[in-house]
C-alpha cells in the first residue's frame, strides 16, 4: 500500500514538511561520503527556513498540553493500561519542557554563525558551493566523516525539541482516525463534509492500482481524482473504478 497524506490547514502542512526534512537529515547523517553530509547540511538550512515561523513553538506546546489534558482524563480507567498511559504522559511532558526551555528565536544560534550563513547564502546559487567559491567548506567536506557528523549533530541538537514535539503531535493525529474503504467511480470521488471536521486526510492505495491521487478539499467538500502515473506530464484521468482507504484525522 502507498499512503498519501493531505493537510487541511497550514499548521499541519508545516509539521509534515518539517517531519520530511528531519527524516532526510537523519538519512544523510548516517552516510560517510562528503555528498551525504553536504545534503544533510543543506537540509538543515531548509529546516531553519520552515521552522522560523514565530508561533511554531507555541503551537506545539499548546497542542501537547491539550493532549496531556485529554490523556489525564483516562486516569483510573480500567480499560486503559496505566503503564502505557503514564509512558505517554511522561513523553508529552518531557517534550513540552524541552520546547519551553528553548530560548529566543528558533535556530538563532545558526544565524549567528557567519561561516554557516555564508554557505547557506552560496547554496542558493546554482553550483555556488564549488571549492573555488568556498575553500573553507571544501576543507570541511574533506575532513574525517566522524568529525563532520559530530559538527552536524551539534548544529542540529538545539532544534531537537521541535522534532520531538512534532513527532508526538503527528503520531497522535495519524492514530486519531479509522480508515474506511471507498470506491472512486471512473477515477473520481467526491464527498460533502456535512459538518465533519478534519485536520488531515490519509489515503491508502494498493501498489497494483498504479494511480496517483490529486486531492482538493475545504471545509465543505473533498474531491479526489486518480490519474495515470505514466501521463503525469499531461494528467489523464484513470477512467476505471479505484478502490482506496480514506481516513479523516483530527486532534
Amino acid at each position: 500500500m502507498i499512503s498519501y497524506e493531505y493537510p487541511l490547514n497550514e499548521r499541519i502542512r508545516t509539521l509534515l514538511r518539517l517531519e520530511d526534512l528531519y527524516r532526510k537529515i537523519a538519512h544523510f547523517l548516517r552516510g560517510q561520503a562528503p555528498q551525504d553530509h553536504h545534503t544533510a547540511l543543506i537540509t538543515l538550512f531548509e529546516v531553519l527556513e520552515v521552522a522560523s515561523r514565530a508561533d511554531l513553538k507555541v503551537d506545539l506546546v499548546q497542542e501537547l498540553e491539550r493532549q496531556r489534558q485529554i490523556l489525564m482524563g483516562f486516569r483510573n480507567n480500567p480499560e486503559i493500561s496505566e503503564q502505557a498511559l503514564s509512558g505517554a504522559l511522561y513523553e508529552i511532558e518531557q517534550a513540552s519542557a524541552s520546547l519551553l526551555a528553548m530560548a529566543g528565536k528558533i535556530g538563532q544560534y545558526l544565524r549567528e554563525n557567519d561561516w554557516l550563513m555564508g554557505i547557506r547564502s552560496r547554496a542558493s546559487i546554482p553550483g555556488g558551493v564549488c571549492q573555488f567559491d568556498l575553500p573553507s567548506y571544501h576543507f570541511w567536506l574533506n575532513r574525517d566523516a566522524d568529525h563532520r557528523r559530530r559538527d552536524l549533530e551539534g548544529w542540529l541538537a538545539p532544534m531537537t525539541p521541535i522534532r520531538e514535539g512534532l513527532d508526538i503531535v503527528l503520531r497522535l493525529l495519524r492514530a486519531s482516525g479509522r480508515g474506511e474503504q471507498q470506491i472512486a467511480r471512473c477515477g473520481t470521488y467526491q464527498l460533502t463534509m456535512g459538518g465533519r471536521s478534519a485536520q488531515m486526510l490519509r489515503l491508502q492505495v494498493a501498489n497494483s492500482e498504479a494511480v496517483v491521487p490529486e486531492i482538493s478539499a475545504n471545509k465543505y467538500a473533498i474531491n479526489i481524482r486518480f490519474v495515470m502515473p505514466e501521463t503525469l506530464a499531461r494528467p489523464r484521468l484513470a477512467e476505471r473504478d479505484v478502490a482506496f482507504e480514506l481516513t479523516f484525522c483530527s486532534l
